[in-house]
């Protein structure tokens, strides 16, 4: 118990201090932002956040067992991850400053599943998932080393992973749920603001793109 208290512990930490964290959170406003005429989201709105965490959890946990089954460590793929991942940060953030937010294309693509309020919210954060990697890859991966051949082993890494997981997304789970009791004053004001709060989530993503580059990969070279 004291370890998955630790664990939560430094989640939270990594809130912020750790960059490649910070678009999970601007990224949910905008995901938010452009559901908020979707009416069948709105019903679904206070599962949103624990959906999108769950997405970033289960593509972290996936991508840690095949560098694990392939051998790789992170150090090895972190000069070719860091450039593509806050190039894609600063293309969204740079497109969300002219008003065109990416996130509300999952609620109205073709795809029947996708129109589905609570798989479109795990699709995004399955998506937004590779962002953490350079944060919590290296967790998610000693989690696997540790745990090999070890079925207890490796269970109580990924408690300790999932328990980090849930200390750095606790705010991506509570937002919907403080938001539901003025959902329909918050819904109103979130499509009459769409053009303002999409470019703001905009700003701050090329800036967290920028402030990555700065502090991760500038010193990397």
């Amino acid at each position: 118990m004291n370890q998955l208290l630790e664990a939560f512990v430094l989640g939270n930490s990594a809130i912020l201090t750790n960059v490649c964290i910070l678009p999970l959170y601007p990224g949910l406003i905008a995901f938010m932002t452009g559901n908020a005429t979707n009416e069948r989201a709105q019903k679904a709105s206070r599962w949103l956040g624990l959906l999108v965490l769950a997405g970033v959890l289960t593509l972290m946990i996936g991508i840690g067992a095949i560098l694990y089954l392939l051998q790789q460590s992170f150090g090895a793929i972190l000069p070719i991850l860091l450039p593509i991942i806050y190039g894609i940060v600063i293309l969204l953030g740079i497109l969300m400053l002219f008003g065109h937010n990416p996130f509300n294309r999952l609620s109205t693509m073709q795809t029947p599943a996708l129109r589905n309020p609570y798989i479109a919210a795990y699709v995004y954060g399955l998506l937004l998932g590779p962002m953490t990697l350079p944060c919590a890859g290296p967790i998610i991966l000693s989690t696997f080393l540790l745990g090999a051949g070890s079925f207890a082993a490796l269970g109580d890494g990924l408690a300790f992973f999932l328990a980090f997981g849930l200390g750095f997304g606790w705010p991506l789970v509570m937002l919907p749920f403080l938001a539901m009791p003025f959902q329909r004053l918050f819904t109103k004001w979130m499509t009459q603001h769409y053009g303002l709060l999409t470019r703001v989530s905009g700003a701050l993503l090329v800036a967290i793109g920028l402030l990555g580059i700065y502090a991760d990969l500038l010193p990397q070279l």
